[in-house]
């Protein structure tokens, strides 16, 4: 792990100062290799399955672990994407003078050597290096013991992009041992690793921010909300209370607890209740949702605290919005959460109230994605108030520095 870090630090150094004609002529390079070895590909793959089978992994892990050829296509799609969005790095914001007649401005640099720690999902490997590469930044990769054989696959393409682009073939770096004292030293490593961005299950990011010696970007949960005002038209309501839920429900950015205002109550859980039981949601509310929706299962408090991610859903009504505040910030996660409503100073009010890293007026808690967000991709979301907060995209892995221009200027 020492030598990957190592190989990292200084591969760091030369993508730093990487032209951005040579960054995306990398990635289109991956692009062309990814679908030259689609057969190799899927033959490693294969292996990593059929291991997966024989280790009793569940049919939804083996789902995700599967490369098809529509998820190579989205990995293609995904590096010609992200070659196409503006580059950050070397990018000089606010420059203005003071009085001294210096300027002065904030220019944008990459974080340095990225540590993706992420399970399952084989196509990471390609989200979180075409982002890091972008980016100018050098990353070391460990993904999950299931994958290993798909991850070595895809990093073989990556490095045969790196030489054709002439960039450090270190720039990208799979961690080949399934070991997991690998992920201790890699979290351990301050003189190596700048950031550490672990993405899976709530276990594995509780010990990485508990462990780790160096800076983590990172969210526990999903614990996100939609609030029903009073003043909400009745139809984007009914139609986003919806879709917060059951668009996906193994997401982070799906809603969790529905909160609705006591005078609307009686009028829009009824009709949500039918819909949410067509779907198969199972409901779990207060005692007025319970006196509303008599099949309901009365919630605890615990229920206000779980990321079910899956068909449950807590509601609760409440007598304001200043209740509705008050909840979202006790129970809430920090992640997204919604407000619909048609009094502009309430949706004000609302944004600047709640604090959350997504906070949105009118629109489903769905939209909290990067690409949802224009950012092209993400490495993640962050619910914390460092840098980067919300989906973290190229800019969320840069880091700005103060430049300064004089003429001979002195402090007197």
């Amino acid at each position: 792990m020492h030598g990957l870090g190592r190989k990292a630090r200084e591969a760091s150094a030369g993508m730093a100062k990487a032209e951005t004609s040579d960054k995306n002529r990398a990635l289109l390079a991956i692009a062309e290799e990814l679908q030259a070895a689609r057969g190799a590909l899927r033959k490693a793959n294969a292996a990593d399955l059929e291991s997966g089978r024989e280790r009793g992994l569940d049919s939804a892990l083996l789902d995700r672990l599967e490369l098809t050829d529509a998820r190579i296509d989205t990995m293609v799609e995904n590096l010609e994407q992200v070659a196409a969005l503006p580059d950050p790095v070397g990018t000089i914001d606010d420059m203005k003078y003071v009085p001294s007649g210096i300027q002065i401005g904030q220019m944008r640099v990459p974080l340095g050597v990225i540590g993706i720690i992420y399970e399952s999902r084989p196509n990471v490997t390609i989200e979180a290096a075409s982002l890091c590469l972008k980016s100018g930044n050098a990353v070391i990769l460990r993904g999950g013991s299931e994958s290993i054989a798909s991850n070595q696959a895809i990093a073989a393409c990556v490095q045969k992009g790196l030489a054709k682009a002439g960039l450090p073939e270190a720039a990208v770096q799979v961690v080949e041992t399934t070991d997991r004292v690998a992920v201790g030293t890699l979290i351990a490593m301050p003189e190596y690793v700048d950031v550490i961005v672990p993405r899976g299950g709530k276990g594995l990011i509780e010990r990485i921010s508990k462990d780790a010696r160096v800076p983590v970007i990172k969210h526990l949960d999903g614990i996100c909300h939609v609030y029903l005002d009073d003043r909400a038209d009745v139809s984007k309501a009914v139609n986003i209370a919806i879709n917060a839920k059951t668009h996906r429900y193994g997401v982070c950015n799906a809603m969790e607890t529905l909160l609705v205002h006591q005078s609307v109550a009686d009028q829009l859980l009824p009709e949500l209740a039918t819909q949410y039981r067509e779907i198969g949601v199972e409901l779990r509310g207060c005692s007025e949702v319970c006196r509303i929706l008599p099949d309901a299962v009365a919630a605890t408090e615990e229920d206000w605290v779980t990321e079910y991610l899956g068909p449950v859903l807590s509601i609760k009504v409440v007598a304001d919005m200043d209740e509705a505040i008050a909840h979202i910030n006790r129970y809430g996660s920090h992640h997204t959460d919604a407000m619909v409503t048609e009094d502009y100073s309430r949706s004000r009010r609302f944004l600047r109230e709640v604090d959350s890293s997504s906070v949105m007026i009118n629109a489903s808690t769905r939209f909290a994605d990067g690409f949802e967000y224009g950012l092209g991709a993400e490495i993640g979301i962050s619910t914390d108030k460092i840098h980067a907060r919300g989906p973290v995209g190229l800019l969320g892995l840069t880091s700005q520095k103060y430049v300064v221009l004089g003429d001979g200027h002195i402090r007197k």
